[in-house]
């Protein structure tokens, strides 16, 4: 429905914002803390250097520890010391303004390096590592005496691109907290501002999985039904072979055969998603709003698997592939509905929460013990109020997988177990990872055939009912008070903006003066760069990009009053 003057009317809360002077006085909030994340912020907080590296595993709340530890490291800073997330995927920084936005900090996951400065009316900025690549000479300057989050940082290697950008990036940063939940690359480079002995990185705090599994309602336990089958497969050099998972092949015979396995061609991938679809659907009598997640090879394969779902085992999938600019938006979606299935080509592999997640797939050729660890951790997140947190990743008998695997369940089953020395196939495999080919036309998939399943030896886990850690719950040493910085230009926040963040009314004041700047266009007959020009002097903006909130507002009500006298 359009208004009167020949756009949508923006929401009431939206009119009538008003610039107020600095400083404005911070809402307090307290914060429970999970035990872990206490002592890593007590950690953190008595550490002298400049650089400290987090190690959690996934799903134990990396997010929120770095989040409280900002706020309290802005709050003893320098005013207008600003936050700086640097994530590996656009959806990503979707999340963490999110997650900070519930912190009462204001992150801007839309500003890039081209808009010359850092937003006034925000904490600071989130960006991936590819954006700081490309402008690391820019934001060098910009983010001088910044207090930095390197998500994930083993994305980032010293002797690669984005570990040189980065490095670079934050050379005059006050402070850099690195998260990872995987401190490990399938290669030899090291990540930036990060602490080596003998060739491995050193946490200067580490919570593992059995760590969260002792601790109790952070991680769920995971376990790993295992298939075997017999696979048939003519190679690029015109042979022919077959082989089960049991055979000793070399590495490039044992990539074809895993490849054979997971073609939708054969009947080894559909027995395995038809038995992982009746694990869902047992799970889903009790927790209607578990999902599945089968982690594919590559946008054609998601796509087969999702119309096998489909036409075999009647049940709808959501496929979101890289190439699709809306992608996070149906992560985000399909985060907070009830669909059965969701089927992704490396979109979902890495810090994406989506905590109904009970059950995946693992149907990709990549076996890298990293890639590995970051699908186990897409299910294993702890979701309040069901008894019963069991959670399964169905793979392949693949010794490579079977051994990853294998470390995982150990360190389930014991909850506390000792490091150990890598087992031969992790150490053979590591680095492997797709089937390549010298001629991948060539080859041919004959059969693919399921033959026994198994769960994993370990089967016997620690209980995973929830446990009455009431005590722990009422100690008061896991809350903490924070309160946010004020910021260079605010402005006054009614009550029922409590759910809109800063970024998000910002983008819809932008759309809104977009629409209202071609409407006055149309009627006056001017220019677009004229009216645009003739509104950012009236609002006493310089560029729409550099905008305040405040700023936003006071051209749409210029641009509204223009329009009405058209």
């Amino acid at each position: 429905m359009l208004g009167a003057s020949g756009v949508a009317p923006l929401g009431s809360h939206l009119r009538g914002l008003t610039h107020v002077a600095l400083p404005v006085p911070a809402l307090k909030r307290s914060v429970r803390l999970r035990e872990w994340q206490s002592r890593a912020l007590q950690s953190f907080e008595a550490h002298s250097g400049r650089e400290f590296l987090a190690v959690a595993t996934p799903g134990a709340g990396k997010t929120t520890f770095a989040l409280v530890a900002a706020l309290r490291q802005l709050a003893k800073a320098a005013p207008g010391t600003r936050l700086v997330v640097v994530t590996p995927t656009a959806h990503l920084k979707l999340q963490w303004e999110r997650a900070a936005f519930g912190l009462g900090l204001h992150l801007d996951p839309a500003w890039a390096a081209g808009d010359g400065s850092l937003p006034a009316d925000m904490h600071g900025v989130v960006m991936t590592y590819q954006q700081v690549a490309h402008h690391h000479r820019k934001l060098k300057r910009l983010l001088r005496g910044s207090f930095a989050v390197l998500d994930e940082v083993h994305h980032a290697a010293t002797d690669r691109i984005w570990g040189e950008a980065i490095s670079h990036a934050l050379a005059d940063a006050a402070r850099i907290l690195s998260l990872s939940g995987t401190p490990f690359r399938s290669d030899s480079a090291a990540m930036p501002f990060v602490n080596y002995h003998d060739g491995e990185a050193v946490a200067d705090y580490e919570h593992g999985y059995g760590d969260a599994l002792e601790e109790g309602r952070v991680v769920r336990p995971v376990y790993f039904p295992r298939t075997n089958g017999h696979m048939e497969w003519r190679a690029s050099d015109g042979t022919t072979h077959s082989a089960t998972f049991d055979d000793a092949l070399d590495t490039v015979r044992a990539n074809q055969r895993l490849r054979t396995a997971l073609s939708p061609e054969g009947e080894w991938l559909p027995e395995v998603l038809r038995a992982a679809d009746e694990r869902l659907s047992e799970l889903r009598r009790s927790h209607p709003r578990s999902a599945g997640l089968v982690i594919a090879m590559d946008q054609a394969h998601a796509r087969a698997i999702a119309a096998h779902l489909r036409a075999q085992l009647g049940k709808e999938a959501v496929v979101v592939t890289s190439d699709d600019p809306l992608a996070s938006t149906r992560i985000a979606r399909f985060a907070t509905s009830t669909e059965p299935w969701l089927v992704a080509v490396r979109m979902v592999s890495e810090g994406v929460d989506i905590p109904r997640l009970r059950v995946a797939v693992y149907a990709t050729t990549t076996t890298t013990e990293l890639f590995f660890r970051q699908a186990v951790g897409r299910v294993v997140r702890w979701e309040q109020g069901h008894p019963d947190q069991r959670a399964y990743l169905f793979i392949p008998d693949d010794p490579r997988l079977r051994a990853h695997a294998a470390k995982i369940a150990e360190r389930r089953r014991h909850c506390l177990a000792p490091k150990k020395p890598e087992t031969s196939p992790v150490e053979r495999y590591e680095r492997e990872t797709s089937a390549v080919d010298e001629q991948p036309s060539l080859f041919s998939v004959i059969s693919a055939v399921a033959t026994d399943s198994v769960m994993h030896s370990s089967d016997r886990g620690p209980n995973s009912e929830e446990r009455d850690l009431s005590e722990k719950e009422d100690d008061p040493s896991l809350v903490v008070e924070v309160a946010a910085p004020p910021m260079t230009q605010s402005l006054a926040q009614a009550p029922d903006l409590a759910e809109a963040s800063r970024s998000g009314r910002k983008a819809e004041l932008r759309k809104a003066n977009a629409e209202l700047a071609k409407n006055i266009a149309r009627r006056t007959g001017w220019a677009h760069s004229q009216v645009n020009a003739e509104l950012n002097r009236l609002a006493g903006v310089q560029r729409i990009a550099d905008a305040t909130l405040v700023q936003l507002e006071r051209r749409r009500q210029h641009a509204q009053k223009w329009l009405s006298r058209c």
